[in-house]
C-alpha cells in the first residue's frame, strides 16, 4: 500500500485553516507577512502562495493587492456552505420541491423540540422577532420578507441543534434565491401572503408558550406546505441548477 505524503502547501493550508476554524485568527485579522510565514513553515514563496490560493478558494482568506494589501482572515459563513451545497444539488439534478420538502423535514421536529424545552429567554427573542415582523408587514414588504425568514431560522436556532441550524440556513439561502427568481402564478398577493404568515407565526408563538407541541408541529407543517405551494406554483419540477442559469 502506497502512503501519500501531503505537499508542503497542503500542510500550510491545514495549519492556517485550523487556526481560523478554532478562532485563533479572527475575522479581519491580517496574516503575518509572507517572509515571516515562509520562515515559520520552512517553505518557499511559490509554496506559500499556492497555500494562499487554496485558502482563498475556500473563502477563508481575502487577498488584497497593492501597497496596503496582504491576506486577511474571513471566518466561515453559511453562504459559503450554501454555495458548495448548491453545487452538489445542481450536479444531482435536485428539484426545488425536494429542497422545500427537506426544509419541512428539518423545521417541524425543531418546532416540537423548542415547544418542549423553551425558556423565558427564548420566548422573549421570539416575541421581539414577531413584533419587528408585524411592524414591517405594515410598512415595508421587502423587510417583512427578510424578517419572515429570520423567524424561521430563530425557531431552529432556539431548538438547540447546531447541525440542523446550519443545514436549515443552507436550504434557506437556496429558497431565498428561488423566491427572488420565481414568480408563482397565484391569485394571492404578496401582501396577503405576508399577513397570513404573520398570523401563523403568532399562533405558533402561542402554542410554544402553552407547550402544545402537537398543535405547534401540525401548524408549522401546514404553514410550510402552503408556503411551498404558494412560492413554487408550477415551478416545483425545476432543478436547483435552473436558478443559476
Amino acid at each position: 500500500m502506497t502512503v501519500r505524503v501531503p505537499k508542503m502547501a497542503e500542510l500550510v493550508v491545514a495549519q492556517l485553516r485550523r487556526q481560523i476554524i478554532r478562532g485563533e485568527l479572527q475575522e479581519g485579522d491580517a496574516l503575518p507577512s509572507e517572509s515571516e510565514l515562509m520562515e515559520r513553515y520552512g517553505v518557499s514563496r511559490p509554496t506559500l502562495r499556492e497555500a494562499f490560493r487554496v485558502l482563498e478558494s475556500e473563502s477563508l482568506i481575502n487577498i488584497r493587492r497593492g501597497a496596503h494589501g496582504g491576506a486577511r482572515v474571513q471566518t466561515p459563513t453559511r453562504r459559503v456552505a450554501a454555495k458548495y451545497a448548491s453545487f452538489m444539488l445542481e450536479y444531482r439534478g435536485v428539484t426545488l420541491r425536494d429542497v422545500y420538502e427537506a426544509r419541512v423535514a428539518l423545521e417541524v421536529p425543531a418546532v416540537g423540540e423548542l415547544t418542549r424545552n423553551r425558556t423565558r429567554a427564548d420566548l422573549a427573542r421570539l416575541r421581539d422577532s414577531l413584533d419587528r415582523h408585524t411592524t414591517a408587514e405594515k410598512q415595508d414588504q421587502g423587510l417583512a420578507i427578510g424578517l419572515h425568514g429570520e423567524f424561521h431560522m430563530l425557531v431552529i436556532q432556539l431548538a438547540g441543534n447546531g447541525t440542523l441550524l446550519l443545514l436549515s440556513e443552507m436550504l434557506q439561502d437556496i429558497i431565498d434565491l428561488g423566491n427572488t427568481s420565481l414568480h408563482a402564478d397565484t391569485e394571492i398577493s404578496e401582501e396577503q401572503a405576508s399577513s397570513a404568515a404573520v398570523r401563523t407565526h403568532k399562533r405558533l408563538f402561542e402554542h410554544i408558550v402553552d407547550r402544545n407541541g402537537v398543535a405547534a408541529e401540525s401548524l408549522w407543517k401546514r404553514h410550510l406546505d402552503e408556503s411551498m405551494v404558494y412560492l413554487l406554483g408550477d415551478n416545483a419540477a425545476m432543478t436547483v441548477s435552473d436558478l443559476f442559469d
